[in-house]
């Protein structure tokens, strides 16, 4: 009854090199300090395998259980877990220091449709050639577009220069 671990992170069985271990039954009940060759030997007769739940602790945990089961299980959950796990996009809306009002508002409906969708959004000011010095501008314009959104969004990041371009990041309220 010798069982190769498909999942490394445990021994079982043959893989099992120390000389002593501490064994847990497959009820749950302390069998105590034994034998490898000891413990191998009840859950052979089980009809079970002897799986290394602690390999750190002086001497070694071990548990007797169904090594099949106990990674089916362990990847059912894993994958429940991964189901469960929300995924948060990060759009991003550009915009000019010369940009006019309403093309302003326009790109605010764009972010609270995605802010409403459960996104971030990062709202970058790009600025050219001589932009570049009235980069204050760039402050303006990025309160005007929070203020358009507004209801929908929180700043996680303030507005901040990096390089060429200043960039703000918003996040949706939480209801």
């Amino acid at each position: 009854m010798k069982v190769i671990s498909k999942n490394k992170n445990f021994l079982v069985n043959g893989e099992i090199r120390e000389k002593q271990v501490r064994v847990i039954g497959d009820d749950g009940s302390q069998l105590g300090v034994i034998n490898t060759r000891d413990a191998l030997k009840i859950a052979e007769e089980k009809e079970l395998d002897l799986v290394v739940i602690s390999p750190t602790a002086v001497p070694p945990v071990c548990r007797i259980m169904d090594f099949g089961k106990f990674v089916y299980e362990q990847t059912k959950k894993e994958k429940e877990n991964k189901k469960n796990q929300k995924v948060v996009n990060i759009k991003e809306i550009r915009l000019s220091a010369t940009i006019e009002e309403h093309d302003i508002e326009i790109k605010a409906n764009n972010a609270s449709k995605f802010l409403k969708a459960g996104d971030k959004v990062k709202v970058t000011v790009r600025f050219k050639g001589r932009q570049n010095d009235y980069a204050f501008k760039g402050n303006d314009i990025l309160n005007n577009f929070f203020a358009k959104v507004g209801g929908d969004a929180v700043i996680e990041k303030p507005a901040k220069l990096e390089g060429r371009n200043m960039t703000m990041v918003l996040a949706p309220k939480k209801a």
